[in-house]
């Protein structure tokens, strides 16, 4: 199918979204890691558009700095009054000048819109000669949509509004969607047409194809194959309705491409998300930002992955992590918390309920259970003992700690930055350290035990330990009279 290139692509999104019910505007609500806005404006860029224009009114300064950091090809106008699309079109080309070839007008709170289907609807506005084609749909409920009316040829001869809808009328179930492709200079006429003559004293679009209908052009139609990408987002419920829907495309995407998810109904994958052949996704999964999985890597259950890259082999189990590297064949979990700056190397452990934090973890070295490392580098090949704790933070600043190759730290360690600890040392349970431990030494840092006898009889007299160990202390000496 051959697409000509639309001259403009103009993306209405001043409204202000008030069934939303939130301080956010609308289009900027998130779903599978983009904003709605965003959404609309990936499927515009498929087209290859020659300009590529947002309207914006509604917290316009808000918008304006999210299309700057995201949209640095789009051109912002701004709607001072939001009082209808036809004024919104208006505005754009009343700053923008006439624009000769393909205008295609569509919304900013569409987020499900394939490029497919725009450029399907440019390929039947290009082919038909069409002054105007609108893209509808056929919806199983139609109420509540504006019905299109057409002739004995196919063209359009109306779009009428259900309240304005005859009996048989409301019988037809294809619907407008509101989205259009114009001849540029034809729209730039027309729409300066456009009355305000009705209940909301505003300026609609619609109106556009009567005029030029009346004008004597042809008004023609394209049919989306699937009317639920023509739906927009108006309130929470068809958020969660739309998110669901892209998450299912997303999904089946991974799997045709060799990824298997065990519960698609429980598993969430963002549109940046990268994932190669033979990852195995479990329930619970969720995956966000530019998150990429290697191949053979298996993730989850309970698994939230953000902007983070896991090498192939990889195992991660019940866990949380943001901005980490995950290497070749590293295991962590379950439970594990992993927070940016970290970096596993291959065959690297960070088990259950450990949390690191900028800490660099060499090939091969386990760090089990109940550890944090936090603004440390540990070598390759070594041990971490269970309760350590890295201790980075006097209160003022961060200090860093360096662990050698080979090491073994006993557990219930701290290790009291900065502090380096050398190849191949050892340090004894429960040693809290302070010092640097020289290569292949053995670091003790703890006081010597003593036994007070007699204690618990003494100063806790009466009560359930005395007891005990009172009946231990008579068996004890029961058996020794007996040898």
């Amino acid at each position: 199918m051959s697409v000509p290139r639309p001259a403009a692509v103009i993306v209405l999104a001043a409204g202000e979204g008030t069934r939303m019910k939130s301080k956010t505007p609308k289009i900027l609500h998130e779903l599978c890691g983009r904003a709605l806005v965003d959404h609309m404006l990936a499927a515009a860029r498929g087209l290859e558009p020659e300009r590529l224009i947002v309207v914006i009114g509604h917290e316009r300064e808000r918008v304006r700095e999210h299309l700057a950091r995201t949209g640095p090809d789009t051109q912002a106008v701004v709607q001072p009054e939001q009082r209808g699309t036809g004024n919104a079109v208006r505005v754009v080309l009343e700053t923008a000048g006439a624009i000769d070839g393909t205008v295609l007008v569509t919304y900013g709170d569409t987020p499900l819109l394939r490029t497919e289907t725009l450029a399907a609807l440019l390929e039947r506005h290009d082919r038909d000669g069409n002054a105007v084609t609108v893209l509808t749909a056929e919806v199983p409920d139609p109420r509540g949509y504006g019905r299109i009316v057409r002739d004995g040829t196919g063209a359009v001869l109306a779009i009428v509004e259900e309240k304005d809808a005859t009996p048989e009328q409301r019988l037809i179930r294809e619907m407008n969607s509101g989205v259009y492709a114009f001849d540029g200079r034809l729209l730039a006429d027309a729409v300066k047409r456009v009355s305000t003559a009705n209940a909301q004293g505003e300026e609609y679009l619609t109106d556009v194809l009567s005029i030029l209908r009346e004008d004597g052009h042809r008004v023609g139609a394209h049919v989306a194959a699937d009317h639920v990408e023509v739906e927009g987002v108006n309130d929470r419920v068809q958020l969660a309705f739309a998110r669901r829907v892209l998450n299912t495309r997303l999904l089946e995407r991974h799997m045709r491409a060799g990824v298997t998810v065990v519960d698609p109904a429980n598993t969430w994958v963002d549109v940046d998300v990268t994932l190669e052949p033979d990852v195995v996704l479990h329930p619970g999964t969720q995956l966000h930002g530019r998150t990429a999985v290697a191949e053979g890597a298996e993730i989850g259950p309970g698994v939230t992955l953000t902007d983070t890259v896991v090498g192939e082999d990889a195992v991660v189990r019940n866990a949380v992590c943001v901005e980490a590297e995950i290497g070749p064949g590293a295991q962590v979990g379950p439970y594990a918390y992993l927070r940016p700056g970290t970096v596993l190397a291959r065959g690297a452990k960070a088990g259950t309920y450990v949390e690191m934090k900028n800490a660099r973890i060499g090939e091969g070295t386990k760090v089990p259970h109940l550890t944090y490392v936090g603004d440390a580098t540990i070598g390759t090949g070594s041990n971490i003992g269970a309760a350590c704790v890295f201790v980075n933070y006097d209160g003022a600043e961060k200090h860093h700690t360096t662990v050698g190759d080979h090491v073994r730290v006993g557990s219930d360690n701290m290790l009291v930055a900065p502090i380096t600890i050398g190849d191949g040392a050892y340090t004894a349970a429960g040693s809290v350290l302070t010092n640097d431990v020289p290569p292949g030494a053995m670091a003790v840092a703890r006081g010597r035990q003593r036994n007070i006898e007699g204690w618990v009889a003494r100063r806790r007299a009466g009560t359930k330990s005395a007891e005990a160990a009172q009946k231990a202390i008579e068996t004890g000496n029961q058996q020794g009279s007996k040898t």
